[in-house]
């Protein structure tokens, strides 16, 4: 039996990535909604970091497209009498993400087209009642490649849900936000407990496309 320190550490990218775009919504969704805050701004950072968290998080999207990566946006969507809420109102979250609301649209911002990968959720995981299993087994995917917001609560209930789904999960923690700095850092280190070198730079994704572009073209 292996010890648990002989086991190398996995790749940062197996077999096919997928790029996965969680929850960029609201006219300045700079790195995933917050719920109950017009515009989707997250807490966490200075406007002026939340401002190039967005940059490079478009940048992955541009640079994933170039490489025939897979992207998938996410997005949380509610109805307007509030019936699929269900317990996400208990503690500090306020009605948000109702549907038709200029807060709720994918934020054009992070290079969204119609047309694009597109999975609505009405739950904290992309993964939950929504038919994301089934498009990324279509896609054959074996590595998920997550970005957004927020960190604590919607990336990482979808991480969790992707590494007991088998999938190789990655956090890119340049492009994410949470409700806090304390629960930011939590949730970063909880997933990294979950899948060592799970937290990875926006430039280390960037280069990784970029050698997959070159892989295709060689």
């Amino acid at each position: 039996m292996k010890m648990k320190q002989d086991i190398a550490k996995q790749p940062m990218i197996v077999g096919q990535p997928v790029l996965v775009m969680v929850d960029f919504q609201g006219n300045g969704g700079s790195g995933g909604y917050v719920p109950g805050v017009e515009g989707g701004v997250p807490h966490v950072g200075t406007l002026e970091e939340r401002k190039q968290r967005m940059a490079r998080a478009r940048e992955l999207v541009d640079a994933a497209r170039d490489a025939g990566v897979p992207v998938v946006f996410i997005q949380e969507v509610h109805r307007p009498d509030g019936v699929d809420f269900g317990r996400e109102l208990d503690g500090d979250e306020d009605v948000h993400c109702v549907e038709n609301l200029p807060s709720t649209a994918i934020s054009m911002e992070i290079g969204y087209r119609p047309g694009d990968y597109h999975i609505p959720k009405r739950r904290y995981s992309a993964f939950y009642g929504t038919d994301l299993e089934i498009l990324l087994k279509g896609l054959k995917a074996q590595t998920l490649i997550l970005t957004g917001g927020l960190t604590d609560v919607c990336v990482h209930y979808t991480f969790v849900d992707g590494h007991q789904g088998d999938y190789y999960c990655r956090v890119v923690e340049d492009c994410v936000g949470g409700s806090s700095q304390e629960a930011h850092d939590a949730s970063l280190r909880a997933m990294e407990y979950l899948q060592a070198g799970a937290r990875r730079k926006a430039a280390e994704i960037l280069e990784a496309f970029k050698a997959i572009k070159a892989s295709k073209a060689a």
